[in-house]
Parts: C-alpha cells; sequence; structure tokens
C-alpha cells in the first residue's frame, strides 16, 4: 500500500528570514500530487513542524498548513518539534499497522525534514520516492562557513539534497512521472 506523507508545507516558510528558496511551485505540485493520492485511495499524512525555539516562524500561526494542501477530515497529521517524522510521532507505527510499505514524500525542506525523514524511512526499510519538484530549500539551509566557501544558492542546495537522496535512499521523480506513471 502506499502513502503520501507532505513534510511542513505550513505557513512558517513564508517569512523572509528564511531568504531566497528555489521551487515556487513546490506548494502547487504538492497539491497537485495530494489531489492525485486522495482521488487513488493512497493513505494522506500530514507533519507538522511545531518549533520549540522562541520566535521561530514555525510557530503560532506559522503553523497554520498552506491552502494547496489544507488536511481534510480524517488525514492525519502527526506534530514534531525535530527534523524527523518518525521521531517522537506515532508515524512508523501507523505506516506498519496500515501496510503502507511504499512511500512518496514531498514538503519543506529538502536538506532538513523532507531529506531526515526519506533517509530514516529508507532505513526502516520503506521503498522511497521523493517528489523533488514538491520540495524546496532556502538559502539559509546551508551554512558554509565552517570552510570560508561562498554561500550556496538554493537551487544548489536543493539539488545537492536531491542528489544525495537518489539512489541510496530514495528515487527522485517528478510530480507528473508519479501522476502519469505511479
Amino acid at each position: 500500500m502506499r502513502a503520501l506523507i507532505l513534510i511542513d508545507i505550513q505557513t512558517g516558510f513564508d517569512d523572509p528570514s528564511w531568504g531566497r528558496r528555489n521551487a515556487p511551485d513546490a506548494e502547487v505540485n504538492a497539491g497537485r500530487l495530494l489531489t492525485h493520492a486522495r482521488t487513488q485511495n493512497w493513505e494522506v499524512i500530514h507533519i507538522r513542524h511545531a518549533s520549540r525555539e522562541t520566535g521561530s516562524p514555525l510557530s503560532g500561526e506559522g503553523l497554520t498548513f498552506k491552502a494547496e494542501v489544507t488536511p481534510l477530515a480524517g488525514e492525519l497529521i502527526f506534530e514534531k518539534s525535530v527534523n524527523s517524522a518518525f521521531i517522537g510521532t506515532g508515524l512508523e507505527a501507523h505506516l506498519r499497522q496500515t501496510g503502507c510499505t511504499d512511500l512518496v514524500i514531498c514538503g519543506l525542506t529538502t536538506p532538513h525534514c523532507v531529506s531526515t525523514t526519506a533517509r530514516m524511512a529508507a532505513n526502516l526499510e520503506f521503498a522511497v520516492t521523493l517528489a523533488h519538484d514538491a520540495c524546496a530549500a532556502f538559502e539559509s539551509n546551508a551554512d558554509t562557513s565552517w570552510a570560508d566557501l561562498p554561500k550556496m544558492s538554493a537551487e544548489e542546495i536543493h539539488t545537492s539534497a536531491v542528489s544525495h537522496l537518489h539512489g541510496e535512499f530514495a528515487s527522485a521523480r517528478s510530480v507528473s512521472d508519479i501522476v502519469n506513471h505511479g
């Protein structure tokens, strides 16, 4: 059985403190994938990041899911405060209980919560598909100051994160490919 896991697609990521981002259509693509998942009767699971950091954009109003991926009644929501959607939640138990072995993952941000969740899912022996164009990264997602390197662009950060996942932890595919070819 297949499940769609939408990670942290929240209004808190609209805060300018994150810096420039890539993939301006990521939420639209995630919404398209969500519509497809609902018509295919996939298990749909929404993940929300509730930050414990004072003043974080991912608290208060920033916890609101973006309009493109608003959960319907009956769709599961797991709340987390760390990068992995498996830590401190019932996600793994729910997937095992419902017989979901094939996961399609998308969300924000590619190198942090999406990557950590995809890696852990693969380590837990789930088959993982990463909907790469339904994910996005921000310039603030990489700190190159450790080696006095130039700042990476959001696109470079996203591409690097997807490239690290593809083949080892996940199969990176476009939303169109997933919708049109299963």
